[in-house]
């Protein structure tokens, strides 16, 4: 069983371990330096400038998807981690430039071209690269950036990034003097590069040897579809309900092309996997496209968004949209283990005809100890059920009054989700029994 305190603890545990390795360059840099410093505002921007760096180097570990790392939050929750200290790690490194710019006019010249042409260029390089990095990941979809172009450049970016900024400080000196300090700055560059590999060669090489057929395609309502897969020489991949992965569809899976998607189907049954997926853009707007039979490659399973360790007799889902996949799954998962714990969704869509698993879920809900609520954002006159948006009054309609003895579990658009979050933990569930995954994963 997951307790707060254990939650707590492991949450406390790898926060402070990614602060101790945001601040493990100022004390290598400090020692056995025995030069006078050189005025609080040099220092001061020199420390953002090795701060900056170190956390450029840790994104690569974020998004390395090891599992282990996300512990206790979660790939999605750490991909999400991942964005917000993209933009602290541009703020350390522009404000490591800014800063000197002005403290001292003798740090001019490092980006004066006529003193140092090649220094000069790479400097101005990574101002432009780590901007780049930022604009093109904040405003991708406004600026009609490809998705498999934009992960492509993400990476060379933030690559080139870590390799400048490491040769930079290698060339000035000043605070890595020693050999041994310049070894351990190449050997943490070089663990970094290997990330960047691992994941965009080693692991393509080995899905390569486990290769998919879609069997099935089919649109389950306007813009949603589900695509059926078969294992092809091998048993297939084992996966806890509600879980994920990435999906490169086409005969090599070194393509720049790979989505993350929920499996909808069963884990008790990993002959034949089912994805949904909504049309929102790029490869997912052509899924009803794509030929039966074609090959595709699966990386996974991840997520955390499962029933594995809610020992609660009674859990409540609160979904929207295509939030309902991971429930889909943890549902028939449930169903075929002949699991009778109580369950509730209240499950908020536009209208009944855009509604995905609408018989499904009735079905279901004939087979298991379930309530389904439907909350139709449009309706027609003869439906008695609920309408508009999840609101507080809904979910505490549906909620029982001993509320602290349920799990929740939150999945669909952020704008839902930016309401029920708070909702649910003011009324004093704590943190821990409330698990949330968000669709917006890049």
């Amino acid at each position: 069983m997951r307790t707060k305190a254990i939650f707590l603890k492991n949450a406390f545990l790898w926060l402070t371990l990614f602060f101790v390795l945001v601040a493990a360059p100022l004390v290598l840099a400090l020692i056995g330096h025995e030069e006078e410093s050189r005025g609080f505002w040099v220092e001061f921007g020199v420390g953002l400038g090795f701060v900056g760096l170190a956390m450029m180097g840790l994104q690569f570990l974020l998004t390395a998807r090891y599992s282990k790392i996300g512990a206790p939050f979660g790939l999605d929750e750490l991909l999400q981690f991942h964005g917000k200290a993209g933009y602290f790690a541009w703020g350390f490194i522009i404000a490591h430039f800014v800063i000197l710019f002005f403290a001292d006019s003798e740090f001019h010249e490092f980006l004066d071209p006529r003193v140092n042409f090649p220094r000069a260029l790479a400097l101005s390089s990574v101002i432009i690269a780590i901007t780049a990095l930022i604009a093109f990941t904040h405003w991708r979809e406004k600026i009609g950036l490809v998705y498999e172009w934009w992960r492509a450049s993400h990476g060379l970016l933030a690559l080139f990034i870590v390799f400048v900024g490491t040769v930079h400080i290698l060339q000035v000196g000043f605070y890595i003097s020693e050999l041994w300090q310049q070894a351990i700055w190449v050997s943490l560059s070089g663990i970094t590069i290997g990330l960047l590999l691992h994941n965009r060669l080693w692991r393509p090489y080995q899905m390569k040897k486990k290769p998919y057929k879609i069997t099935n395609i089919k649109k389950e309502v306007d813009s949603i579809w589900s695509i059926e897969l078969e294992p092809q020489g091998h048993w297939g991949f084992e996966f806890k309900a509600g879980q994920f992965a990435w999906i490169t569809v086409g005969d090599s899976p070194f393509k720049l092309q790979q989505h993350p998607f929920t499996v909808s189907s069963s884990a008790e049954r990993i002959s034949t996997l089912r994805f949904t997926i909504k049309e929102l853009g790029d490869f997912t707007s052509e899924i009803g496209q794509i030929e039966e039979g074609s090959t595709a490659f699966i990386e996974g399973p991840y997520g955390s968004f499962t029933l594995s360790e809610s020992t609660a007799t009674h859990n409540i889902f609160i979904v929207g949209g295509i939030g309902i996949t991971p429930l889909m799954s943890v549902l028939q998962t449930l169903r075929d283990r002949g699991d009778r714990r109580k369950i509730t969704v209240i499950y908020g869509t536009p209208s009944k005809e855009l509604t995905p698993f609408y018989e499904d879920l009735k079905v279901l809900s004939s087979e298991l100890n379930l309530d389904v609520i439907f909350v139709f954002e449009e309706a027609d006159d003869d439906w008695d059920g609920e309408t508009g948006f999840i609101t507080e009054e809904i979910l505490k309609k549906y909620t029982p009054e001993d509320f602290e003895i349920c799990e929740y579990f939150i999945c669909g658009p952020p704008p839902m989700m930016d309401v029920v979050e708070p909702t649910i933990t003011g009324w004093g569930v704590p943190v821990h029994k409330v698990h949330s995954e968000r669709f917006n994963i890049v």
